[in-house]
């Protein structure tokens, strides 16, 4: 599998100072000015017409227009990390929460401490996502988390509840795999990570810990291996997913879905409204349900999310600022949670989910606040991520090119390689 380039730091402060200098800051805004913000784009609804009816508001408050790109998540890290050694950064962009202390440690981002104030407001995992030495980068906008997404018809027409258990998921997909012949019962993607860590951190396993200064990983440990092997054994030895899931990302799996070619997934609290306006025909034949624990339960499930952030190079910060307020504004925010499902970034805000009686809703929200989790919080994880460690992993154990034992080594070493940088 290609790797991600990952520039040195070095090399990207050094620019970064460079372009700061000759952009200068504070300089232009409102008439005539324009500001680029890139937002992310894959697996969200079309946001075209959100963000739109957004700039109007900005241009009619204060003069000036606005770019918007949106960004594949798959290509993201690559063209941030391109773009801030080019010194072509957007002045704002969303970011997504494990990139923000990597950005930030590279020069990227400017510090948004003074202007945010007291964030107590914000949810708490959030907001350490987005700090870096005691400094806010990335202001919380919103947060997700991963359940399971089903399809009630099939599982009505086999007379099947949902499950409580690792071993009743099992069976579930099983009975699935017998009785449908025409669906894939539940993928087990190569290339989505974070369908592979509720398994992980269900079992009792860790990504990696930190002690005295040093990360340790805990992929290769007895209970991280116990738990990858029920994932990949789904595949491997249960046949319940299918030869094609080992390349699939998040999006190959919800395409999948909305095709009908799958009866239950893992899939993040903002999908079941894309898949809804992309098939309006499973109009009331989907459901959702917590991913559960080994013996009942939920199993942690990675609470992620993203945040606004300003980035050096930027001609005008106030007039960046004022468009993240803008964005981030009780009517705006309030909007884009009831558009995407995902969920506010401000804490207060979550128990009308949790307390929901939309079944696309509350199993979300409950697994978010029951059960939510977040990776080692290091600015080097981005680069976990853009080296794909945990997917070439999955993918080589679900190929035949290693066992659990060899390919969570292999994996192991390379997470402790990555985030002892520096160090």
């Amino acid at each position: 599998m290609a790797r991600t380039h990952v520039l040195p730091v070095a090399a990207l402060v050094a620019t970064l100072s460079l372009v700061a200098t000759s952009c200068g800051g504070g300089e232009g805004g409102g008439e005539g000015a324009t500001l680029d913000v890139w937002i992310m784009e894959g697996t969200n609804p079309d946001a075209t017409a959100y963000f739109d009816e957004v700039a109007a508001q900005f241009t009619e408050q204060t003069g000036a227009e606005v770019n918007v790109e949106f960004v594949p998540w798959a290509d993201a890290h690559e063209k941030f990390v391109t773009a801030m050694a080019g010194g072509t950064m957007p002045d704002v962009a969303e970011v997504g929460t494990t990139w923000t202390p990597e950005f930030a440690d590279a020069g990227g981002l400017i510090d948004l401490t003074e202007r945010a104030g007291d964030t107590a407001a914000y949810s708490e995992g959030l907001v350490e996502a987005g700090t870096v030495d005691g400094q806010l980068y990335g202001l919380p906008w919103y947060a997700g988390v991963r359940s399971v997404v089903y399809r009630t018809d099939v599982f009505e027409e086999l007379d099947l509840e949902e499950p409580t258990t690792w071993e009743e998921l099992r069976e579930t997909a099983i009975t699935i795999a017998e009785e449908r012949d025409d669906i894939t019962a539940f993928p087990v993607p190569g290339d989505a990570e974070y369908s592979l860590m509720p398994f992980v951190w269900g079992a009792g396993g860790e990504i990696a810990v930190e002690e005295g200064g040093t990360w340790t990983s805990g992929i290769d440990s007895a209970e991280a291996r116990e738990g990858i092997s029920f994932y990949t054994d789904l595949a491997l030895e249960d046949g319940v997913s299918s030869t094609g899931a080992t390349t699939w990302k998040e999006t190959d799996v919800q395409d999948n879905f909305i095709s009908g070619d799958v009866a239950m997934a893992i899939s993040g609290s903002w999908t079941p409204t894309a898949i809804l306006e992309a098939a309006p025909d499973l109009e009331g034949k989907i459901d959702a349900f917590p991913i559960p624990g080994p013996e009942g339960g939920y199993s942690p499930s990675f609470l992620g999310g993203s945040h606004l952030a300003m980035f050096n190079g930027t001609e005008d910060e106030d007039l960046a600022w004022e468009y993240i307020q803008l964005l981030t504004n009780e009517d705006n925010a309030a909007r884009w949670s009831e558009e995407t499902t995902y969920f506010p970034g401000k804490q207060d805000q979550i128990t009308p989910y949790t307390e929901s009686d939309d079944p696309l809703v509350q199993p979300f929200a409950l697994q978010m606040a029951e059960s939510g989790k977040g990776v080692p919080a290091t600015q080097n994880y981005g680069k976990v991520q853009g080296e794909m460690v945990l997917q070439t992993m999955v993918q080589a154990i679900l190929n035949g090119d290693a066992s659990v034992e060899e390919a969570t080594a292999t994996a192991a070493e390379d997470i402790e390689s990555i985030l002892n940088e520096g160090s």
